[in-house]
């Protein structure tokens, strides 16, 4: 809360308040950008968030068009499958970047906080992946057209739902950066467009019936319908957390938000049954599945994530969330790697082409199938990143003069000195020097600082980060004495296992990649039906 101050000798003062004789610092070049937004990331996520909101547009559009002409086939889908996974996967850097962005700026420790802004593009994003799964189940049973329907309008609701929220400043969020009148335009459009949508659907809801019929409990089919089941459960607990400080403030007067604690409360066993069906759903078989069959195709997997929870019970780890979501994140894994090793062998065995060649001719004729693979395997990835820092977190804080140390998670900080200097782009900076050292191993210096900018009087806290694929020490610079012998306060985190989800998002923008990607041996063919629809419509056209 300290400014600076310019006092009538030309010099400058820090304080909170105004001291006499004194204006505040006028810029002479505008105050600038936000220092919050200062980050290489913040020139990739908003573009990423805005071309996955905005492509939704696309399947949305074709759908409507399809209830409003009374089409009941899925040729919709088809044709608009590679535009839903190109704005998924535009929505996912965003949301990657995003989090990026709030564990290197905020300055908390943390990735993802459950923030209304942060909801706003998570909500669209979970009916969006709901829908990439259930349009598969319609197009390879003919099943779920309604489910479909209704996953598309809600998706592009929530797109529009989303701007309101983060333009109209009915939720304060530190991810909102500007306002504007258009809020209320924004809810009306909303409105209409979903009761517009809902009309249609109501009136082609007969049509809308299923082709088939699910006859197994365990088949893919059913596990599909739980998979539904899980994310529009996920989508109304954010939901609930998001828009209940309104309605509590229209009851009671009174605005009460729900903290992170709940939403991980409450989301945490929704995530374990997705990681659940992610490892059993591509073992079922179509139409008819049975606990034998199941078993018989899922054992190997199986062993192994119980040997190595066996392993974590020997080296000591205790907690029950922890143990019982590495050995779903090792089982899903495995499956994932199963299915990609038993495809290369068949392939190998009956072509004679090595491993390698293989497994590439693989993926280039089924990159719809691979990509899918590739982005559960990034899940797990992440998961064990998310697991790590959100069970095994440590963290510490204490005020230290020079040649102090604080211990945490077997590092040892030892605070070595301060200065404080300007630099030529308009800058304060306030920083610390740290030295860390682990089982005796010099590991180098942090450098955790505040930089104060001068134009738009705010400032920006830059920790001091240590990573490695295991953990990550993290140190932010609280509070520090003018004269560096009088101390200063640091805070202190130790995240392990946070680098792999980050890691995993890489892998998760490469499958989507894959997936959207044609097939090799279906590019010629697919330009061939366009060209032949193409001279369908020339040649309908001339009859008319």
């Amino acid at each position: 809360f300290e400014r600076f101050w310019s006092t009538g000798a030309g010099s400058q003062v820090i304080a909170m308040f105004q001291p006499a004789n004194s204006q505040p610092l006028v810029p002479m070049d505008g105050r600038g950008l936000n220092p919050l937004l200062r980050h290489p990331g913040m020139v990739i996520h908003p573009p990423m968030l805005y071309l996955g909101f905005v492509s939704f547009v696309i399947p949305y559009a074709f759908a409507m068009a399809a209830l409003i002409t009374g089409r009941k086939d899925d040729r919709w889908i088809r044709l608009t499958r590679r535009w839903t996974l190109i704005a998924w996967m535009f929505l996912s850097i965003g949301l990657i970047l995003g989090s990026r962005w709030a564990y290197d700026v905020l300055g908390w420790g943390g990735y993802w906080a459950w923030d209304p802004v942060e909801n706003a593009a998570f909500m669209p994003w979970i009916t969006g992946t709901a829908f990439l799964h259930s349009v598969m189940i319609q197009e390879k049973r003919g099943l779920f057209k309604r489910w479909n329907m209704i996953l598309i309008i809600l998706t592009y609701s929530l797109v529009i739902f989303g701007t309101f929220l983060t333009r109209s400043g009915v939720l304060s969020s530190v991810h909102a950066f500007a306002q504007s009148a258009i809020g209320p335009m924004f809810f009306v459009f909303i409105g209409v467009t979903f009761l517009i949508s809902l009309y249609y659907l109501v009136v082609r809801w007969k049509d809308l019936y299923n082709e088939g019929q699910m006859t197994s409990l365990l088949s893919r089919e059913s596990l599909f319908l739980i998979n539904n089941l899980l994310f529009m459960g996920l989508f109304i607990v954010v939901l609930w957390g998001t828009v209940y400080p309104l309605i509590s403030e229209l009851i009671s007067g009174q605005k009460v938000t729900f903290g992170p604690p709940w939403y991980e409360k409450t989301t945490a066993p929704i995530f374990l049954g997705l990681l659940l069906l992610m490892g059993i759903a591509p073992l079922s078989a179509w139409g008819h599945s049975t606990w034998k069959t199941l078993g018989k195709a899922m054992w190997k997997p199986a062993v192994f994530a119980t040997v190595v929870l066996v392993l974590l019970l020997a080296n000591g780890m205790r907690s029950i969330g922890a143990l019982f979501g590495l050995f779903l994140v090792t089982f899903v894994g495995a499956v994932t790697l199963y299915e990609f090793w038993r495809a290369m062998r068949a392939r190998h065995k009956r072509s004679g082409e090595n491993y390698p060649v293989a497994l590439w001719k693989l993926m280039g004729r089924n990159r719809r199938r691979y990509g899918g693979y590739l982005i559960h395997l990034s899940v797990v990835l992440m998961a064990i990143g998310i697991i790590g820092i959100e069970i095994f977190q440590t963290e510490t804080q204490a005020r230290l003069v020079p040649g102090e140390s604080l211990e945490l998670a077997g590092y040892t900080v030892t605070y070595k000195s301060f200065s404080e200097f300007d630099v030529a782009d308009g800058r304060n900076v306030a920083r610390g020097v740290v030295g860390v050292t682990k089982n005796g191993k010099d590991l180098g210096e942090l450098y955790p600082r505040r930089d104060y900018y001068y134009d738009s009087q705010q400032q920006m806290t830059i920790p001091g980060v240590r990573s490695t694929l295991e953990d990550d020490l993290f140190i932010i610079l609280v509070n520090w004495e003018q004269i560096s012998t009088n101390g200063a306060t640091f805070k202190v985190f130790h995240n392990p296992l946070i680098n792999w989800l980050w890691i995993g998002g890489i892998l998760l923008i490469i499958g989507s990649f894959v997936a959207a990607w044609p097939d090799a041996d279906k590019g010629i063919a697919l330009d061939l039906q366009t060209t032949r629809s193409r001279s369908q419509l020339v040649d309908q056209s001339s009859a008319d």
